[in-house]
């Protein structure tokens, strides 16, 4: 069988490769863009920059810079208002997993209309919304490669799923020296969430040629490197393979799709309010774990990828250091477990198969080389809590 494999159209990849966004919006004949980002970018001056650089290239560009870290269909209205009563013939999108999956959002409701749900999974969003530059600043989510986004319905405190290729950046510009400035607990939780991608991606029951390749290369580059990223923020080759790994990874989950770590994820997110990075990495020792029975070459091959494990080693010892390492990642990067993150045993085990129903329905879990029941995912929320 043939597998269909999806990409922007273009991407500048390197150090100053931002210095590049205008003659990207004059190549895809783009004049008048809306920049979608966050108050932090505008603080950090990122913002004044590309406006900067689009001014002398004499075109005029807004600024949505409202987006929140874990958006929710309300966050984006006013953005989606912008472009339904603005002119504008494109979106940039800057800044983090959040503001990139917000400006997807934003590009296809303020053309088509319509309410978020609308386009959750299993809808295929394969509308072309405005063309979409994404330019990331942090090693994590990968956005700018993928046909995903993830928006919370606030009203039932779901976080929705929404794939197609209407989602999928025009462009991306993967400049890694946007990302010196980021702090370790941000290096730390996206470095994890770019991990857990390249991971789920490989061991995928949708995995293909195409997207091991990524996956494998994206492990090679991030592994050996997040701690040096973590611990040495002006490591300019540590952030760069972190940087090119993320997108790799991006690349890989995109076409492979995500699995059960992500899955148990989001609703964690949606109730309790943690970063994506940071649930998934709560995460990605039990499930992978619950998950090895079920393909243990394939996850000895991402101990071997990651450096962790030797040629010469078993299956059986090469997936037993897969598992030390990521319980050490955990532990030098001060990943803390759901009750040192502030939430309640009580509330955590009251929604356990509210969370367990929420990660079925998304899809992901049915990735998984392991498909969990439901009762499966609640015993696993246990595990998570209980684990040290």
């Amino acid at each position: 069988m043939s597998n269909r494999i999806v990409l922007p159209r273009l991407m500048e990849v390197g150090a100053g490769a931002v210095q590049q966004i205008a003659s990207v919006l004059q190549n895809l004949a783009c004049k008048r863009p809306l920049i979608v980002t966050d108050r932090m970018m505008v603080e950090l001056g990122y913002v004044a920059r590309i406006s900067e650089i689009l001014t002398k290239a004499d075109i005029p560009s807004d600024c949505f810079a409202d987006t929140l870290p874990e958006p929710t269909a309300a966050s984006i209205r006013a953005g989606v208002e912008m472009v339904r009563q603005g002119d504008y013939d494109s979106i940039i999108a800057l800044g983090g997993g959040s503001p990139i999956d917000s400006a997807k959002a934003i590009g296809i409701l303020g053309k088509f209309g319509g309410e978020m749900r609308d386009y959750r999974f299993p809808r295929d969003v394969s509308e072309a919304g405005l063309p979409l530059i994404a330019i990331p600043t942090t090693a994590g989510t990968g956005s700018e490669a993928t046909r995903f986004t993830i928006i919370t319905d606030e009203t039932s405190d779901e976080k929705m799923l929404c794939a197609g290729l209407g989602f999928m950046p025009v462009a991306a510009l993967i400049d890694y020296e946007l990302t010196l400035s980021l702090p370790p607990r941000v290096t730390a939780d996206t470095g994890i969430d770019a991990l857990t991608h390249a991971i789920e991606a490989y061991v995928s029951r949708k995995a293909s040629l195409y997207s091991d390749a990524q996956a494998l290369q994206a492990m090679r580059l991030l592994a050996p490197n997040l701690r040096s990223a973590y611990h040495e923020p002006a490591n300019r080759q540590a952030r760069e393979a972190m940087m090119l790994g993320a997108t790799l990874a991006g690349i890989a989950f995109s076409n492979a799709s995500v699995a059960l770590v992500h899955g148990m994820s989001r609703p964690i997110g949606a109730f309790f309010h943690v970063p994506h990075g940071l649930s998934n990495a709560m995460l990605l020792p039990a499930i992978t774990a619950f998950s090895i029975p079920a393909a243990p070459e394939r996850y000895a091959e991402c101990a071997r990828a990651m450096g962790v494990a030797g040629e010469g080693d078993s299956v059986e010892i090469a997936n037993d250091k897969l598992l030390n390492e990521l319980r050490a990642i955990n532990e030098e990067l001060q990943v803390p477990s759901p009750e040192q993150f502030g939430i309640t045993r009580e509330r955590f085990f009251e929604l356990r198969q509210t969370m367990a129903k929420q990660a079925l329905a998304s899809g992901s879990p049915g990735n998984n080389p392991r498909v969990p029941t439901e009762a499966e995912i609640i015993d696993l929320y246990e595990t998570v809590w209980n684990q040290e």
